[in-house]
């Protein structure tokens, strides 16, 4: 998804990107969209009457820019706790990720409690995620501790994932908050003209989100904030993704010097293996014969 400053044409920032999820999810000011996204993605019939951001145990809002991981982590009124988390990029090991945040605020839950285990609150780990990490074909889905037979052992912590791109609903079809929550999550940003506005756009939560992101509204502070931020993070990322390909391309050439001291593969097989070219394999043993 691109986060980088709105063309000229662009009016909205997206919801997914680093200004965007401060500006709605991460809105203190106003919590009512946050209150009505919760509802919505834990699936519950009673509304959520108020939130506070827990400054304590997490920072109100963490953004890492390095991988582009956004994170909150709030409580309701009744002492139900959230862990709101956004990754923009693939990310096969995200559910690890979830359940060290869920794991970590449900122990500080626990010592708060002088280690009473008896009337914990509930505690949600929610996650956003750009790109499919499960091998299931909803785009939502709610997990809890179960029995081999399906039964529910235990509901104090639920994890709950959206792999957005799974999501491919028209405006037509769209009944449920859920359902126009992450349809203006994925369209908002590639909106330009009022009259592909959705009439749900009009209801008050959805509507102090956008407003929120619509550039038109934004101070020329605002917008230098935004433009300093956006520039930040792509360098951020930028950097890092150069960090982790150097990684790989270190742990290939391991791989290589290996296999041919071995010497039980040709180094055709060696290239194949290692997905590299037969040529970066003959220059890795050029180099070993020098140094060897």
């Amino acid at each position: 998804m691109d986060t980088q400053l709105p063309s000229e044409n662009q009016i909205f920032i997206p919801i997914i990107s680093d200004y965007g999820f401060k500006a709605t999810f991460g809105n203190e000011a106003n919590t009512l969209f946050l209150r009505k996204a919760l509802q919505a993605l834990i699936k519950s019939s009673i509304a959520i009457k108020e939130i506070k951001f827990d400054k304590n145990v997490f920072e109100a809002l963490t953004i890492d820019s390095r991988s582009g991981i956004f994170d909150l982590s709030c409580t309701d009124e009744n002492g139900n706790h959230f862990v709101v988390e956004m990754q923009l990029g693939y990310a096969p090991y995200f559910v690890q990720r979830m359940k060290f945040y869920a794991l970590h605020k449900f122990n500080v839950m626990v010592e708060k409690g002088e280690f009473d285990y008896e009337g914990l609150p509930k505690l949600y780990a929610i996650a956003f995620l750009e790109k499919n990490i499960l091998d299931t074909p909803q785009f939502h889905t709610i997990a809890n501790l179960r029995s081999e037979q399906g039964e529910i052992i235990d509901n104090q912590m639920t994890f709950i994932t959206v792999e957005l791109s799974k999501f491919n609903k028209r405006v037509a079809d769209i009944q449920t908050d859920l359902e126009k929550l992450i349809y203006t999550m994925k369209t908002l940003h590639k909106t330009t003209d009022i009259s592909q506005y959705p009439p749900f756009w009009n209801e008050d939560w959805l509507k102090r989100a956008i407003d929120e992101l619509d550039t038109r509204k934004m101070t020329p502070d605002e917008r230098a904030y935004f433009a300093r931020v956006t520039a930040a993070n792509a360098e951020a990322v930028k950097a890092e993704k150069k960090k982790i390909e150097e990684a790989r391309l270190a742990a290939k050439t391991e791989a290589i010097k290996k296999a041919l001291r071995r010497g039980k593969l040709t180094n055709e097989e060696i290239a194949e293996d290692n997905d590299v070219h037969l040529e970066f394999v003959l220059s890795i043993q050029k180099q070993l014969v020098i140094n060897e």
